[in-house]
């Protein structure tokens, strides 16, 4: 009796333990043991890929590696170790940790972005360029936004090209489009669009969703909304996903052979790339 009497006032943590049950199990149908048995394989996979890549001795340069994406991209390009030489480009030096390990590997060269041409130089000789280079509208206004958007990724590429660089990777965003009526997304379509005539023999575009990441300049508001994102990822796949989810796919990819010479990942195939490396 006294159980009975009791149960009105326990439903709601009935309630609460029977659906936190039912996502977990959702979560287990939907990662079951064969799956497991495949993702070993193809990381087992990516692991011989990269010893063979690294017996190749490539070298690559980074653009954008002081930004939130850039700076996750340049330790995922050290852990991974699959290039002989990182080339770091920007307007400023970083205070990148200095060690014996990586010391041989990474070179930092200042370039002003307003005359690249004078600096062409830096872009020649490598085998695969990664551009993760932007600012926003709000930051820099319309006008800068633009010219650092396009105008700074487009003519780096040039220059990249020109300079024999093979593969291109390009952090753009999700719902880019050169049609689009917002600026944001109409000056990341055309630059898409731009870079794409250029004719590298692989051009490879990641659309990302929203980015979780703990931003140094983080508002109150954005951290919550970040928070939100974070808790509904695993239900929404396609609005949001981990910066180091990107920065594995960008190296991930350039692991890979494709017959298409542009290739578009939106946010959900991004976060796959991502998960084929073994952390």
């Amino acid at each position: 009796m006294r159980l009975l009497e009791n149960l009105p006032g326990a439903w709601p943590w009935i309630l609460t333990v029977l659906v936190l049950l039912t996502a977990a199990g959702f979560l287990f149908l939907d990662d079951p043991e064969p799956q497991k048995h495949v993702r070993m394989a193809a990381e087992a996979e990516f692991r011989t890929l990269e010893e063979e890549f690294r017996k190749q001795k490539r070298s690559c340069f980074v653009l954008g590696a002081s930004g939130e994406t850039g700076k996750v991209l340049l330790k995922e390009l050290l852990q991974r170790n699959i290039f002989n030489k990182i080339t770091v480009i920007g307007r400023r030096r970083l205070p990148l940790q200095d060690d014996e390990e990586n010391a041989g590997r990474v070179v930092q060269e200042v370039v002003d972005f307003e005359a690249l041409d004078s600096h062409s130089s830096v872009f020649q000789g490598h085998d695969v360029g990664f551009c993760c280079l932007g600012t926003t509208r709000a930051k820099a206004g319309a006008e800068m936004f633009v010219r650092v958007d396009h105008d700074y990724v487009l003519k780096s590429a040039e220059l990249a090209r020109a300079g024999g660089c093979s593969q291109f990777h390009l952090e753009s965003s999700r719902g880019a489009n050169k049609n689009s009526s917002f600026l944001y997304l109409k000056v990341k379509g055309q630059v898409e669009a731009d870079i794409e005539a250029l004719g590298f023999d692989r051009f490879i575009i990641y659309r990302p969703g929203a980015l979780l990441v703990n931003r140094q300049e983080s508002r109150p508001m954005e951290y919550v909304a970040r928070q939100v994102l974070r808790a509904l990822s695993p239900v929404l796949p396609s609005m949001s996903i981990p910066i180091q989810a990107v920065a594995a796919a960008m190296v991930s990819n350039v692991l890979l052979t494709s017959e298409q010479k542009t290739e578009i990942l939106e946010n959900k195939a991004i976060a796959a790339y991502g998960k084929r490396k073994d952390k």
